[in-house]
């Protein structure tokens, strides 16, 4: 799970960047989706760990937030 979280945070930072630099924000949504993946995971990860339980279920609830308005952008 550690790699896919690895992967999932590269291509963030890819398309954060790609839009950074070229100012074309059409892959916001996708951004985002991917983005709470990535939390999903890490909150998944933090709760295995199972030394802070507080952190793993702000993640997942913050994941679930992210990916609720990343589909909304979707489909707006």
């Amino acid at each position: 799970m550690k790699i896919l979280r690895s992967i999932f945070s590269v291509i963030v930072i890819v398309l954060a960047g790609y839009s950074l630099f070229t100012q074309n924000f059409e892959f916001m949504p996708y951004l985002m989706l991917i983005l709470s993946f990535s939390v999903l995971l890490t909150g998944v990860i933090e709760l295995q760990k199972d030394k802070k339980a507080f952190w793993g279920y702000f993640s997942i609830f913050s994941s679930l937030f992210v990916f609720y308005v990343s589909i909304t952008m979707l489909l707006s």
